[in-house]
């Protein structure tokens, strides 16, 4: 029975280490996902960061071009209020003409660069746009030219065109502070993608170090079982080799006060004894 425990007990000390060496290996795997989850962490944080940059960029350059725009219509009406003036004076004093007044030619100007801004066009139309523009633009000359003989039309006209000449230089900072927020828009967005790829892989080796950390603590509890066993083992042979070498020395202490009772028989029958003889006499408590 005792050397069927003790085999019994190598059996479960194998399965113990086997057991350590899962969860240890299992804690490394959860350490290495944990690794990679914190990285990707940390990218998806930075890609944020960078979205916000270039969103707080963007809501700036739209601020501009909304700013810009206001100017840049204030500049249009004034224009339009000298250029309204000059077609009055026109009709009162010129020629009947079909043409359309400058007023009306620059706003018509106007909506085709807005147009242009902001539509989605092939290079055909707008091409077909600007070819548009700049037949508008000639009529304009034309018309104005009309009226340079006139000291008080010339004044307005010059004033008409400065304004307009600083509305179309608005216009151009309208264009690139719009072309600057979608510039900022693309990149948040791009941002916002990778920032999302990074925080799912972030997710997926979050996942992966929880499988390994419940697999490892199921290797550690079934360790801990191990151990037990093992302790358990130790008590019970520990028990039965006690009151195996207590049997052994009762079997002797037996044998040795047989032999001393015979000694002493001999010792009362008259017989010498030899030191031997007393010594085993002694350990029989004989003597």
């Amino acid at each position: 029975m005792l050397n069927e425990l003790i085999e019994k007990r190598k059996k479960v000390l194998t399965d113990s280490e086997e057991h350590k060496e899962k969860r240890n290996e299992l804690n490394a795997l959860a350490s290495t996902f944990a690794r990679e989850r914190n990285q990707l962490n940390g990218q998806t944080r930075e890609f944020v960061d960078e979205a916000q940059k270039n969103k707080d960029l963007r809501d700036e350059a739209n601020k501009d071009v909304h700013r810009l725009k206001d100017e840049r219509n204030v500049l249009n009406e004034k224009a339009n209020a000298l250029f309204e003036d000059i077609d009055k004076y026109k009709k009162e004093h010129g020629p009947v003409s079909k043409n359309r007044g400058i007023k009306d030619l620059h706003k018509q100007i106007d909506k085709l660069e807005t147009d242009q801004q902001t539509r989605v066009l092939t290079k055909e139309k707008e091409r077909e746009i600007i070819e548009k523009i700049e037949q508008l633009k000639s009529q304009i000359r034309e018309q104005e030219d009309e009226f340079e003989q006139n000291k008080e039309i010339h004044v307005k006209l010059q004033e008409a065109r400065d304004l307009r000449k600083t509305a179309s230089d608005l216009h151009d900072k309208v264009t690139e502070s719009a072309e600057l927020a979608q510039k900022y828009h693309d990149i948040m967005v791009e941002c916002y993608r990778k920032a999302d790829k990074s925080r799912e892989a972030a997710d997926e080796s979050h996942k992966k170090f929880v499988e390994a950390q419940e697999q490892a603590d199921e290797e550690h509890q079934k360790f801990i079982g191990c151990q037990k066993e093992i302790r358990d083992f130790d008590k019970v042979i520990g028990g039965l080799r006690k009151k195996t070498k207590k049997t052994k020395v009762t079997k002797e202490q037996k044998a040795v006060r047989k032999e001393a009772e015979q000694v002493f028989q001999q010792f009362r029958s008259g017989e010498k004894l030899t030191t031997d003889d007393i010594l085993l006499l002694q350990r029989a408590k004989l003597l």
